[in-house]
């Protein structure tokens, strides 16, 4: 499937900034690794057949065209299975908290440097995931019982396979995003017109990981700011100390992943770090002043995030499947 975003404008792009996408995106070209994060999960929904389509729609004097209706296999809520789950997130959070958007659908750049620990940690990601499902496994004949009786006539022994354990998986792995080396030789100007592609691609990361960066900041601080205002029942917000921890998580991440390609948005980021720098959620509760003056310099920054923004060229990225 084809995805439509915004292509920059480099026509109207000042030349300064052009210089330093182009100086940022070789720089990340040369520091990063493209990575792509694999999951196989089993399907817990299944379409009902058409015979079970047409007693549904006959129940409801319904057209069976007109109706589309899934049974759902097994309770997705049960503790075992939401373990399992939880190791999916944890998965993907950090393939995502570790790396930056690349033009390529399902693939990610992580520093080289990164990537041993990256290694090591979703080497542990996937040993916790099979003992997740281990502990599935162990329990599939109760969800199996469970689901007989919550489907009634709707339950098919054939939907269910005598084991989870080979269903699941998590798996990653480093594509080349480079040209392949064999066109130098084959042709050489179709290689250097390869090149010059991927040349491109990397100064459009430069612009996603930019805007990727400004949209999180922009959404903690709003919300920060916006439970530091304002009261409910003659009280002040409540806000939980996630609205704090979440931007210095943010902050942290920005320093080590950031391409340094824009003064401008360096320049927010760190005016935001300073507001709540040595600040924290229990001192904005206790202290009315420091909670009001923190809430009025978010607002500012705010303001001049959403400025920045709306001053981005647009874009428009056609982006073609692999």
């Amino acid at each position: 499937m084809s995805t439509l975003l915004d292509e920059p404008q480099t026509e109207s792009r000042p030349q300064s900034t052009a210089q330093s996408h182009s100086t940022a995106s070789e720089q990340l070209k040369s520091e990063t690794t493209a990575v792509r994060l694999h999951i196989r999960w089993p399907g817990v929904r299944k379409t009902l057949s058409q015979h079970q389509r047409q007693v549904a729609a006959d129940a409801f004097e319904a057209d069976t065209k007109s109706v589309s209706a899934a049974k759902k296999l097994l309770d997705t809520s049960h503790p075992a299975f939401k373990a399992v789950t939880a190791v999916r997130s944890q998965a993907v959070a950090y393939w995502r908290g570790s790396t930056l958007p690349y033009i390529e659908p399902g693939v990610r750049l992580l520093r080289r440097q990164d990537v041993p620990a990256f290694d090591v940690h979703m080497a542990s990601v996937r040993i916790e995931l099979q003992e997740a499902v281990a502990e599935l496994d162990r329990c599939y004949g109760e969800l199996v019982d469970q689901a007989r009786e919550r489907l009634d006539d709707l339950f098919d022994a054939s939907d269910y396979p005598p084991s989870l354990s080979e269903l699941f998986a998590i798996e990653w792995d480093y594509p080349s995003v480079e040209p392949p080396e064999y066109l130098r030789s084959v042709s050489p100007q179709l290689y250097e017109a390869e090149c010059q592609r991927v040349r491109s691609r990397f100064e459009e990361a430069v612009q996603m990981a930019e805007q990727a960066f400004a949209d999180e900041l922009s959404q903690l601080v709003t919300h920060l700011a916006d439970r530091l205002t304002g009261e409910v029942d003659g009280k002040p917000k409540v806000f939980r100390d996630s609205a704090v921890t979440n931007l210095n998580e943010f902050f942290d991440r920005f320093q080590r992943l950031n391409v340094r390609s824009n003064d401008q948005l360096d320049q927010l980021v760190e005016q935001a770090r300073s507001i709540i720098r040595g600040v924290g959620p229990q001192d904005l509760r206790d202290r009315d002043r420091l909670r009001q003056q923190v809430a009025q310099e978010l607002t500012r920054v705010e303001a001049s995030l959403e400025g920045w923004m709306t001053d981005r060229p647009r874009r428009n990225i056609l982006r073609r499947p692999r």
